[in-house]
């Protein structure tokens, strides 16, 4: 009829509405391959409400994987971090030559917005996806292993992996770091630990104390200051919390052993607010190798992450499951290296 409005077809998200589910809970109902992960009852809903709707899903969800999208996801924790462009520019060099392109997304480190992002690249139907976003007790790992789509963990995972799992060596690292203060005559040191609850801040916290121990150096609890103590602050805020923690405590130190760059970088305007100077008050290493850190004044000794390597293994690991190949736990821990530059320096007499 003139002047009638027509009527949009029914979406996803109003069938989850209907059926009272998440949104990529619809898309896993919808799919028999990955539907036998959902209770009987959720799965009887959805249909319900898909056929009281009308709803045709898009055409690339109604090939349910006999068509390929030749495209893969990588979804990182934070976009603004770093740490993740290196990583994301080898998954593209390396997936280039396969003809893939890549769907790239940041959770903001928020449980719920990582939900509609794996909901989202479900519906387009990705053929593998990249996890820069798992904590070590990660609530989605079972919603991850029912989309029935080929994932490898990059960076950072849970404590039991269930699929492949690429990152640095990170014991190596801090043993680096431990070493190279260790070899400049320092035998008191700190560490600004990160947020145990992701694999990369409790590893490094670990290899810190093991070394110490190992080396023999005299290890006081108190002269390591955990992020979860300050959930608020972030990155450099994070590191001139903690490094004011750390002075406050009283510790005797001459060497910090921070977890990543940005703490180091923290520490620098602590130390310059109280009048101790770098090197020869103090000496810090970072872990990364961030861009810019080489123009600090001092430069900034730190690990180097491979982390541009770290994503072409992650890639070529993805790959190879798309092809067909066995998904197992295995882990691949690539070498760091220690950079040394003028923020580490032998202690005063």
């Amino acid at each position: 009829m003139p002047g009638s409005r027509r009527i949009p077809p029914a979406t996803g998200r109003d069938v989850a509405r209907l059926a009272e589910v998440h949104p990529s809970t619809v898309s896993r109902a919808l799919n028999p391959k990955s539907r036998k992960g959902l209770r009987p009852d959720v799965v009887a809903r959805v249909l319900a409400a898909a056929e009281e709707l009308s709803y045709r899903p898009n055409r690339i969800a109604r090939a349910l994987r006999v068509e390929r999208s030749q495209s893969i996801g990588i979804i990182i924790p934070d976009i603004s971090n770093p740490v993740y462009a290196p990583i994301v520019r080898g998954v593209e060099d390396t997936v280039r030559a396969h003809r893939l392109s890549v769907l790239i997304a940041s959770s903001d480190n928020d449980q719920t917005r990582e939900e509609e992002l794996l909901g989202s690249m479900a519906d387009q139907r990705i053929d593998g996806l990249l996890l820069a976003t798992a904590s070590r007790t990660y609530p989605m790992l079972h919603e991850v292993n029912a989309l029935g789509i080929p994932v490898v963990f990059v960076n950072r995972c849970p404590d039991n992996p269930t699929v492949p799992f690429v990152t640095g060596d990170d014991e190596r690292g801090i043993a680096l770091a431990v070493d190279h203060l260790r070899s400049l005559g320092h035998t008191k040191l700190a560490h600004l630990a990160g947020t145990e609850t992701v694999s990369t801040g409790y590893h490094r916290r670990l290899a810190f104390m093991r070394r110490v121990q190992e080396s023999g150096l005299a290890g006081d609890p108190n002269a390591i200051v955990s992020a979860d103590m300050f959930p608020d602050p972030v990155g450099i805020e994070l590191g001139v919390t903690l490094c004011k923690e750390l002075l406050g405590r009283g510790v005797a130190f001459t060497g910090i052993v921070a977890a990543n760059d940005l703490m180091a970088v923290g520490c620098y305007d602590v130390f310059k607010q109280v009048g101790l100077s770098i090197p020869a008050d103090v000496s810090i290493i970072g872990y990364n190798d961030v861009p810019l850190v080489d123009r600090l004044e001092p430069p900034l000794t730190t690990i180097r992450s491979p982390h541009y390597e770290i994503g072409q293994r992650a890639a070529s690991a993805l790959l190879d499951l798309i092809a067909g190949g066995e998904s197992r736990p295995e882990t691949i821990a690539l070498a760091p290296e220690l950079i040394a530059r003028g923020s580490t320096a032998p202690p005063k007499e």
